[in-house]
């Protein structure tokens, strides 16, 4: 089925969205469709709102909860089938370049700016071509998340009688039993799709190492995925499963962050989008909290490069209103502030990380130290791996197999390999 057809097949939910008027005493409106809607993620957001809103254009914030953005992409692509896309929208990974395929993206209104900024010198060639299609840039790189974090409470950690964070499979567990013995929650999970999800490509990183998880996820080899080490993967997973948060089921990621932020936790497995729930808190990096790689993935980054998609709009206003967005998403002011309040990093190679905190400056470290080792690794479970098919076939065995506690390791690695190959 064709990228235009996938649209079309979905379900119409364009009545959540009336047509934008656009304001009479502005210079043009940029309406924005995305899912940031946690308080750190909100708190982001609105810099950029309030920026564009600064240069005298109007925003129309197009938010829809929900933080694996699945139901903002119905809501995106229903609307586009409609013919009533928004002038911009949050899109990633190998879904830039399907949108891209439609005809609906529209690179004329990127290419002046990126020239004139300088986006191919400023930006990884990994970002880079991540936003392109064919040669040109049809969306705005806002942020770089990496994803195989642990987020650690010191508080609890002490009252439990562990001395350091784990950095294999084996400490992790002997942590997690300290913790369960002194009456804390040993890891924090919300038990939604794509959080267990994070939790099993994590896994992946740990049991199979780079080569097998750009194999598993990327390749998407049929060996891998129904192989021996991927059976060893779903069994680590159940024994993952056994320490999680009894009281997860179906909560947001921020709620049960809140749990380690409140020391009723010890761990959460989360991006570093968690840390903008520390720093709504009033917590400090490295002393009320701690970030470590997830066990057994250290020297490896897996990452999540948040990005704006422009669509073709016939007003001149809201094109303006988009390049300004553009213009304002790239620059040194923005990309400092927004990445503080979100957790992330900067896309942009050329910032003084000086007055970042710990966590962030240890990120962007890692990130050039994995780039030029060739360990960057495009996150299956926030849309940089593969595409929305394959990415939903994971979902549902990797859920089906958290929420059995019957089910079979090697069994479900065939059905991991089955599924995937139906999807493709």
């Amino acid at each position: 089925m064709n990228a235009i057809n996938r649209l079309a097949a979905v379900i119409s939910l364009a009545s959540l969205f009336p047509l934008a008027a656009h304001a009479a005493d502005s210079k043009g409106t940029v309406e924005v469709v995305h899912w940031w809607t946690s308080g750190g993620e909100h708190a982001a957001v609105k810099v950029l709102q309030q920026q564009v809103e600064k240069d005298g254009f109007t925003w129309k914030d197009g938010a829809v909860a929900g933080g694996g953005g699945a139901t903002a992409m119905t809501v995106l692509k229903s609307r586009s089938v409609a013919g009533n896309p928004p002038g911009v929208a949050q899109i990633k990974g190998p879904d830039i370049q399907e949108w891209a395929t439609t005809g609906l993206l529209d690179p004329d209104t990127l290419k002046s700016v990126a020239e004139s900024e300088h986006w191919d010198k400023l930006l990884s060639k990994t970002v880079a071509d991540t936003m392109k299609y064919e040669g040109d840039y049809v969306a705005v790189p806002v942020d770089i998340h990496r994803v195989n974090w642990l987020w650690i409470n010191p508080e609890a950690f002490k009252k439990a009688g562990i001395a350091k964070a784990p950095a294999t499979l084996e400490e992790l567990y002997a942590a997690a039993d300290k913790l369960k013995a002194a009456g804390i929650i040993p890891i924090a999970h919300g038990g939604q799709p794509w959080q267990d999800a994070t939790v099993f490509e994590d896994v992946v990183l740990s049991v199979m190492g780079a080569d097998g998880f750009k194999k598993a996820f990327v390749d998407l080899d049929e060996k891998t995925l129904t192989g021996p080490k991927m059976a060893e993967v779903f069994t680590q997973l159940k024994k993952i499963k056994g320490y999680m948060d009894p009281d997860g089921a179906g909560q947001d990621w921020n709620l049960e962050a809140g749990k380690v932020i409140q020391g009723k936790a010890g761990m959460q497995f989360m991006g570093d989008w968690a840390k903008s729930e520390w720093t709504q808190a009033g917590k400090k990096a490295g002393t009320d909290y701690e970030c470590v790689p997830f066990p057994g993935t250290a020297g490896s980054f897996t990452y999540n490069i948040d990005s704006l998609a422009v669509f073709k709009v016939k007003d001149k206003g809201s094109v303006a209103a988009a390049q300004d967005l553009a213009k304002i998403a790239m620059g040194k002011d923005f990309q400092e502030i927004f990445n503080k309040a979100k957790g992330s990093i900067p896309v942009r190679n050329d910032m003084d990380l000086s007055q970042f905190d710990s966590c962030a400056q240890a990120s962007a470290k890692d990130f050039a130290e994995a780039d030029k080792a060739g360990k960057l690794e495009p996150s299956m479970a926030h849309n940089m791996a593969t595409t929305l098919a394959v990415q939903g076939a994971i979902f549902d065995v990797v859920t089906n197999f958290m929420s059995d506690k019957n089910a079979d390791a090697t069994d479900t690695a065939k059905k991991l390999g089955s599924a995937i190959s139906a999807a493709k």
